[in-house]
């Protein structure tokens, strides 16, 4: 048989089983979230109408266990959570829409995080689209990306065509969060090419779905001299490529003006001419809104500028461990 053939045969093959794992898998989430939204139906329903107090659950979860005993997940803990869940979505039409694409345990975190529905279902959403984990969910919740999402000062909408100039505004953070650099010293000398590892997914997931890591003090040649940029990605649903300067000091207008030339400079040296404009993004410590519009007024580079946080929220004993950012420039030189 021809090698070409079989390879294609293989594929396709393989991509059918995948699809219907994922199909089969989604089946099964449906069913069991709609399962414990009856369950919890029927014990919000027999509590109003025969008046039986919270004592009901201790009693079920006692009962199912004796009784189904190779039965996992009806806890008296869980079945507070199924009446809670119906409680919260008492029209069923919710399910298919939203909440039964989810797994358990995020539903029971987006409840009992989040109050307003229409911001749970921004999360929920998000966490669709993205393929989020609890833990990521969690984590994004606890860092506010709703509010930071879209946030930064930039100049896309004079810079780029609509609709990219509206994507790439919402892909952009203000400010972005960089808490997870919080490890001693010692682990780090010790297992330092796995924290950079983790460093790197962690940064990634911090930025956004959709940048792609190139490299670090990307290097550059215009005329006769160097140049490094910090950060290089790219951005695989703009279509371009990103260029990220990291800057430990307040936002001066003169940073918007080298990164203007840094995007100059991509856009001609490493663009392809099927690529959408360089985008540049400016992280720095601080910055006043009315400074950087300004500086950016009349740049004819797409760029935006947000602050960058690392240790604000962290206890002060903490503190003098973490990293600092001309630390993480020089734990991404090593990546080469």
């Amino acid at each position: 048989m021809e090698l070409e053939l079989y390879r294609s045969l293989l594929g396709d093959i393989k991509q059918r089983i995948l699809k219907a794992q994922i199909k089969a898998a989604l089946a099964v989430n449906f069913e069991m979230i709609s399962l414990y939204w009856e369950i919890g139906k029927s014990i919000a329903e027999k509590q109003e109408q025969k008046g039986w107090s919270a004592g009901v659950i201790p009693k079920l979860a006692k009962d199912l266990k004796r009784e189904l005993s190779d039965l996992k997940g009806y806890s008296e803990r869980n079945l507070g959570r199924m009446l809670a869940f119906y409680r919260e979505y008492p029209a069923r039409s919710i399910l298919p829409q939203l909440v039964a694409k989810l797994p358990w345990g995020h539903n029971i975190l987006l409840i009992e995080k989040i109050k307003q529905k229409e911001l749970r279902f921004w999360y929920a959403g998000q966490c669709i689209e993205n393929n989020w984990s609890r833990n990521v969910l969690d984590m994004q919740i606890k860092s506010n990306l709703f509010e930071r999402q879209g946030k930064s000062v930039n100049n896309f909408k004079t810079t780029l065509p609509e609709p990219l100039s509206d994507l790439a505004h919402q892909t952009l953070k203000d400010p972005y969060i960089f808490d997870f650099l919080s490890m001693d010293v010692q682990y780090r000398e010790r297992d330092i090419e796995n924290q950079l590892i983790k460093h790197i997914t962690q940064f990634l997931l911090e930025l956004g779905k959709g940048f792609a890591f190139i490299g670090n003090q990307f290097h550059l040649q215009v005329g006769d001299n160097d140049y490094y940029l910090d950060l290089l990605f790219y951005h695989t649903r703009l279509k371009c490529y990103v260029v990220i300067e990291l800057k430990n000091t307040k936002f001066i207008p003169e940073f918007a003006g080298k990164l203007n030339f840094y995007l100059s400079a991509v856009d001609s040296l490493v663009k392809d001419p099927s690529d959408n404009p360089t985008i540049g993004i400016l992280l720095c410590k601080d910055k006043n809104n009315i400074e950087v519009e300004f500086a950016l007024r009349d740049l004819n580079k797409p760029m935006g500028v947000s602050e960058l946080k690392l240790v604000e929220d962290l206890p002060e004993n903490l503190k003098s461990s973490l990293p600092t950012i001309e630390e993480i420039e020089v734990e991404f030189d090593k990546i080469k």
